[in-house]
């Protein structure tokens, strides 16, 4: 845990992580605001919040009928504002968030959003928002599929952090995909969840386009060096992709949530969490996950029709990548890296 102490003049309101421990004058007339966390928190997540803050509460029943608390620190000019964005998103979005994830990672030290300068951060306990009280990303789909702007991006997002980044926390940064993948992905599972299926599958699309591929995912080890910025949006298609390919939602959820009470309140590197999901999922996902972290090759899926058999074969991967292919009418091929040969599927049939 940690205790963190602000001293700032009478006039302003210091904020931060956890609850609020004491609040005390000073001889020299200024306020001494003390800030307690219960939890283990990542140094980079304690935070000072300095101004002329409003508050206003709620709680929530959350899993086990667990009773959350939800605290809301804006500057006094917006507290309408905040009132009316905060009230609509956030109970649903942790709604969401426990039933794919697990129950929230910090129920000691409350969940709060603070009102800051700056867009968002994942200070944990307290998340930065600066989202100007804007639906989608400062107003902006970033999946140009329009369900992006039916909620406010920076509540979503940084909250998914509290699981992904704050509850499991990766050695390295080189891992950092593990924080950005995973919390991109609790978008649609956030649109999904209240809007259905086949709209998270338009979020998820719409966000492909903006990957670069440009480096692989994972940044070299033991220098302090991120990989490629696709993190987010290719790392959340990567874990879609491994959803296709595990075929069985009840599985991939369970996945999520045990990685969050198998792992809870622990550092991990990537290696442990690829593991994790095929351990679990009874599936050697080893390949897929080194084609989309390790690499920037995008697969090639060759085929060739001889007479009734239909061949099939991977190009352009990492050694020993088969990972299956559900066609549209739900039947599944396995392609290899060499050429294989089936009877002419029935969807291919009906393409003539």
């Amino acid at each position: 845990g940690a205790l963190i102490q602000v001293k700032v003049p009478k006039s302003l309101v210091a904020v931060s992580n956890g609850r609020q421990y004491s609040k005390d004058d000073q001889l020299d007339g200024s306020m001494l605001y003390t800030w307690q966390v219960k939890n283990p928190i990542n140094n980079y997540n304690i935070v000072p919040y300095i101004g002329n803050y409003v508050h206003f509460a709620d709680s929530l029943t959350g899993e086990n009928d667990r009773q959350l608390s939800l605290d809301y620190w804006v500057l006094d000019y917006n507290l309408e504002k905040a009132k009316k964005q905060f009230g609509r998103d956030v109970k649903p979005m942790l709604k969401a968030f426990e039933y794919w994830f697990g129950p929230y990672p910090f129920y000691e030290d409350g969940f709060k959003l603070v009102e800051s300068s700056h867009l968002g951060m994942e200070h944990q306990s307290a998340t930065a928002y600066g989202n100007h009280y804007m639906d989608g990303y400062l107003g902006s789909d970033l999946s140009g599929s329009g369900w992006g702007l039916k909620w406010d991006y920076i509540i979503v997002h940084e909250a998914g952090h509290e699981w992904f980044g704050n509850n499991i926390t990766t050695n390295d940064i080189a891992d950092m995909w593990v924080h950005e993948g995973f919390t991109m992905y609790s978008e649609p599972l956030f649109i999904e969840y209240h809007w259905g299926k086949e709209a998270a599958n338009e979020y998820v699309q719409g966000i492909r386009l903006n990957i670069d591929n440009d480096k692989p995912l994972i940044g070299p080890y033991g220098v302090n060096q991120e990989g490629s910025g696709d993190m987010y949006n290719k790392g959340a298609n990567m874990l879609h992709t491994i959803r296709q390919v595990i075929n069985n939602d009840t599985v991939f959820r369970n996945i999520l949530r045990g990685l969050n009470k198998d792992f809870y309140h622990q550092t991990v590197d990537s290696k442990m969490v690829e593991q994790y999901f095929s351990q679990k999922a009874g599936i050697d996902l080893s390949k897929i996950f080194d084609q989309y972290l390790r690499t920037v090759k995008i697969p090639v899926l060759e085929y060739k029709i001889t007479g009734d058999r239909f061949s099939t074969r991977w190009t352009n991967v990492v050694p020993g990548f088969t990972m299956p292919v559900k066609l549209t009418t739900g039947e599944w091929i396995y392609p290899t890296e060499s050429w294989k040969a089936i009877p002419v599927p029935a969807a291919v049939k009906a393409k003539g």
